[in-house]
């Protein structure tokens, strides 16, 4: 097991702890809500890209420490920056939100509590989204005065549409757990009694048993529809099955066995 810690400003720090083919990335900074700061945005996207770089890794489950995910962006630190300034924090947010939406390889978010602002952004760049009681989702920008790019807005716009995503931005209202559900901006909601961190981990070698290249496939395949993500790998779309993958998933099926899939 590998673990790499970030430090970064007022003990906030984004770790990441690499074992049995999962990437784990936790948030942490309880204290102020897991928000983050211009520095643990960087460090994040560094993260981010330092996951690809162990073959080992199959499975990606982002999270924050506590019952929280991340209430957003440390709002304070924009007090003390310039109209440039907070600009180019933008631009530091969405290259560490884009770094996880473009991984090749299934992400997992954990949102057991606010995701707030860019922090409900950074859940929907995971592919499953996990929810529990404590979870909040929303864009309230309208009184701070962020106009939302078109990443933004399309995020949430390719999954609830563009009326709702209007009308998260012109009430800055909160969704609760089960107007998430309903609307598909989490998977699986879970209750009190279920532990979320395990279920994920469940979720996750779920996942694992499934064929590499099929589970690329589909993100790949996916991301045509949004000109704004760009998976990094070649899958082969040009097929419609795996030279590897394919005859085994048969074999196993007709032998009625678990297929023993290729690792890349």
């Amino acid at each position: 097991m590998r673990v790499t810690i970030e430090k970064t400003e007022k003990d906030g720090k984004i770790s990441l702890q690499e074992s049995g083919g999962f990437a784990i990335v936790t948030i942490n900074r309880p204290e102020l809500k897991n928000a983050l700061t211009n520095r643990m945005w960087n460090d994040l996207k560094e993260v981010g890209k330092r996951i690809t770089q162990n073959p080992k890794n199959k499975v990606v489950i982002l999270r924050g420490k506590n019952k929280l995910f991340t209430s957003g962006s440390d709002l304070k630190q924009f007090n003390h920056l310039s109209i440039e300034e907070a600009n180019d924090a933008f631009r530091i947010m969405e290259e560490a939100i884009s770094t996880f939406e473009r991984l090749p390889l299934p992400t997992i978010g954990v949102i057991n509590g606010p995701a707030m602002g860019a922090g409900f952004q950074l859940a929907l760049a995971c592919d499953i989204r996990i929810g529990t009681p404590n979870t909040r989702m929303g864009m309230p920008v309208g009184r701070l005065g962020i106009t939302l790019n078109q990443s933004f807005a399309r995020r949430i716009a390719d999954l609830i549409g563009k009326s709702r995503t209007m009308d998260l931005v012109y009430t800055g209202r909160l969704l609760k757990p089960y107007e998430c559900y309903d609307l598909g901006l989490i998977n699986y909601l879970l209750d009190d009694d279920t532990d979320v961190n395990h279920y994920a981990i469940e979720l996750g070698k779920k996942v694992m048993e499934q064929s590499p290249a099929s589970l690329l496939a589909v993100k790949k395949a996916l991301s045509f529809s949004n000109p704004t993500i760009s998976i990094p790998w070649e899958t082969g779309l040009d097929n419609c099955v795996d030279a590897f993958d394919f005859p085994e998933g048969v074999s196993a099926f007709v032998e009625k066995r678990k297929p023993n899939f290729k690792r890349r």
